[in-house]
């Protein structure tokens, strides 16, 4: 299978391009993502990491509490 793929892509002029382009974008977005990390205010971080235990998001159902 692999000798079938790597045949194929040997025929195609210019595609080595492909797996350069595709590192790229992984090392852009994940050191873009790096740099939010390390520079978002800690407020923002603490109150979005806050909303999953927010009563008051959600609407509750009394009747699947009883």
């Amino acid at each position: 299978m692999l000798k079938f793929i790597k045949g194929n892509l040997e025929n195609i002029d210019g595609v080595e391009i492909y797996p350069i382009i595709s590192l790229l974008i992984f090392f852009i977005f994940f050191s873009g993502l790096f740099w939010w990390v390390f520079t978002a205010k800690k407020n923002h971080i603490e109150e979005v990491s806050n909303i999953p235990l927010n009563d008051d998001t959600f609407p509750t159902n009394d009747q699947d509490h009883e």
